[in-house]
């Protein structure tokens, strides 16, 4: 059963939702501090990470899972949320430069398939930002947060996840270092954890960030983590990109 919208947006409107909101997003700002002209799309509870976006890309789209529920957003325009179903989303192939999924995969039925569905909406080169509760944190042991729900990762379990659904990871970071307490003398101080966090106890961040790239070819013949990625041309790379363009 996921952590339903109702629970979500009560978490994120307390003291504590806010500091880990504030946090993650930075991470992402940081991160991504662009994606003007791009497609992006957001897969899990993910508005207020997308926010940034939505005045310079050519399309934002915050797509819920359908067990979940989603909140109207943004506030006082169009709607640009939507239900989905984990194993199919309702998009084209190749359509999202962008893709960021946060409360999604660890609730997932099926993690691999999710993650192939996303990999078939993501155009050629596309980056994917995967944000799930991190094993050895300690707001994956708090059940009275989203994070202490479902199944958290370590960064080499959630690696060997996205290769396995040809997609490459190629950095990670960690945030939310502050106790899953809901104490002011915490949640005021957010920025002052994740310093000490970041030089004091790197590993043991509440959440783990890994950003990935989508392939498209595999050499064939050589199983498991020694395959090889094959990089597609980029002429054929622009070919791709004109027929999504036209669709």
């Amino acid at each position: 059963m996921r952590f339903d919208i109702d629970r979500l947006q009560t978490f994120y409107a307390s003291p504590m939702g806010h500091m880990a909101r504030e946090m993650m997003a930075r991470r992402v700002a940081a991160l991504w501090p662009s994606a003007s002209g791009l497609d992006v799309l957001g897969i899990g509870h993910t508005e207020a990470l997308l926010e940034p976006y939505r005045s310079s890309a050519r399309r934002v789209i915050s797509a819920a899972p359908s067990d979940q529920g989603a909140e109207r957003w943004p506030d006082g325009a169009r709607s640009l949320t939507t239900l989905v179903e984990d194993e199919r989303l309702p998009f084209p192939d190749a359509m999202f430069d962008r893709i960021i999924v946060c409360h999604a995969l660890e609730e997932a039925e099926s993690p691999h398939r999710l993650l192939r569905e996303i990999w078939r909406v993501a155009a050629p080169e596309a980056r994917i930002l995967i944000i799930v509760a991190h094993r050895r944190g300690l707001w994956a042991r708090t059940e009275s947060t989203p994070f202490g729900h479902g199944r958290p990762y370590t960064r080499s379990q959630l690696n060997r996840l996205l290769e396995d659904a040809m997609l490459a990871p190629q950095a990670s970071a960690r945030a939310l270092y502050a106790p899953p307490i809901g104490w002011g003398i915490i949640t005021s101080a957010g920025d002052a954890w994740e310093k000490i966090g970041r030089f004091a106890w790197s590993g043991f961040g509440g959440v783990l960030m890994v950003e990935a790239l989508k392939r498209l070819y595999i050499e064939p013949g050589t199983p498991g983590r020694a395959r090889r990625v094959v990089k597609v041309p980029a002429k054929q790379r622009t070919t791709v990109r004109s027929e999504k363009k036209c669709s």
